[in-house]
C-alpha cells in the first residue's frame, strides 16, 4: 500500500481496491435511505507493519445481528472474514487506526444485491486529545426510555447508516463549547453517547446504562470492562440515572472501541468528580493500557 494513500478500501468480493474506487451507484439504499449499518473497531499496528485488530469476532457477531435487524440476508462471515484478513495484511501504517465494515441493503431503482466494504484509516487526533478527558452536554434524544419496547421497527440495538442525529448532536455540542453529548430520556434519564456508552463509578460499584427498551446498543467495550471487572471483584450493574445522580458520584467516563476510555470532566458545565485509579482500572480492562 502507497503510505500517501490516506486510507485502504477493500470491497466484498473483489478484495483491496484503489480508494478512488465507486463503491455505492447514487440509488443506493445506504446512501439515500440510510437502509443499511456499519461496525467499527480499532486496528493496532506495529512498527514491522504486522496489525492486531481489538475483539473482531465481538464486532463481527454484532455486525451479523445489525444485518439481521434491517432484514438483510444472513451474511457470509467467512467472506468478510477474508476480506478483513487482506486489509489487514495491506495496511502496514504503524499506530492506531480504524476498521470500519458497511454493508447496505442493495439498490432502490436498479435491481441489485446487498453491497459491503471496508475501510481502514488513521486515528484522529481529536480521538486520542480527546482521551485526556471532555465536557459533555445532555441533550433530549426525545423518546421516554421505555420508548424501543415492543417497536422493533424504532431498530434499537441495531448499528445503522442513520447517524444523522447523532452527528447533529456533535455538531451542536461542539458550536457550544462542548465535546461530546449524552443522550438523554424525555424523563431526563441518561441513555448513552452518539458513538459511546457510559460507565459510572458509585460506592456501589459500576453502573452503565441499560440495553432493551432504552433501544442502546450493546457496547462491546462496556462490557468488556465489565467481565473483567466482574473477575476482579467489582460489582457491575444496570441502572437509569439522572445527570444530578452522576455528579455525585466518583466519576463518569465514555467509553468506545475506537477512542477507548474517555473521563467525563464536565456535565452541562457541572465539574464532574473524577478517580484516576480507576481510569486506569479501565483502560486495562478494555484493552487501551497495560
Amino acid at each position: 500500500m502507497n503510505s500517501s494513500v490516506p486510507y485502504l478500501l477493500a470491497v466484498l468480493g473483489e478484495g483491496v481496491v484503489p480508494p478512488s474506487t465507486m463503491v455505492c451507484h447514487a440509488d443506493d439504499l445506504g446512501l439515500v435511505r440510510g437502509d443499511g449499518v456499519f461496525e467499527a473497531t480499532r486496528v493496532v499496528t506495529a512498527q514491522d507493519g504486522t496489525s492486531r485488530i481489538d475483539r473482531l469476532e465481538e464486532h463481527l457477531s454484532r455486525f451479523a445481528r445489525s444485518i439481521a435487524g434491517v432484514d438483510g440476508p444472513t451474511p457470509d462471515m467467512d467472506s468478510w472474514n477474508h476480506l478483513i484478513e487482506d486489509a489487514a495484511r495491506n495496511w502496514r501504517t504503524p499506530g492506531e487506526a480504524t476498521l470500519k465494515l458497511v454493508y447496505t441493503n442493495g439498490r432502490e431503482i436498479v435491481p441489485g444485491s446487498p453491497r459491503g466494504f471496508l475501510t481502514i484509516s488513521p486515528l484522529s487526533e481529536t480521538h486520542k486529545e480527546e482521551r485526556e478527558g471532555i465536557d459533555v452536554l445532555c441533550l433530549s434524544r426525545g423518546v421516554t426510555s421505555e420508548s424501543y419496547a415492543d417497536a422493533p421497527w424504532l431498530l434499537g440495538g441495531v448499528k445503522t447508516l442513520s447517524y444523522a442525529v447523532n452527528v447533529a448532536a456533535l455538531r451542536y455540542a461542539r458550536s457550544q463549547g462542548a465535546d461530546d453529548v449524552i443522550f438523554t430520556s424525555t424523563e431526563g434519564y441518561l441513555l448513552e453517547g452518539p458513538t459511546s456508552g457510559l460507565v459510572v463509578e458509585a460506592a456501589d460499584g459500576l453502573w452503565t446504562t441499560p440495553t432493551g427498551a432504552t433501544g442502546i446498543l450493546s457496547s462491546i467495550t462496556v462490557n468488556t470492562v465489565f467481565d473483567a471487572a466482574d473477575d476482579a471483584g467489582v460489582k457491575t450493574s444496570t441502572r437509569l440515572m439522572k445527570r444530578n445522580e452522576v455528579l455525585r458520584t466518583q466519576g463518569a467516563w465514555l467509553l468506545s472501541s475506537i477512542r477507548g476510555v474517555v473521563p467525563i470532566l464536565t456535565i452541562d458545565g457541572h465539574p464532574a468528580p473524577h478517580d484516576d485509579q480507576m481510569t486506569h482500572r479501565l483502560r486495562v480492562w478494555a484493552g487501551f493500557e497495560d
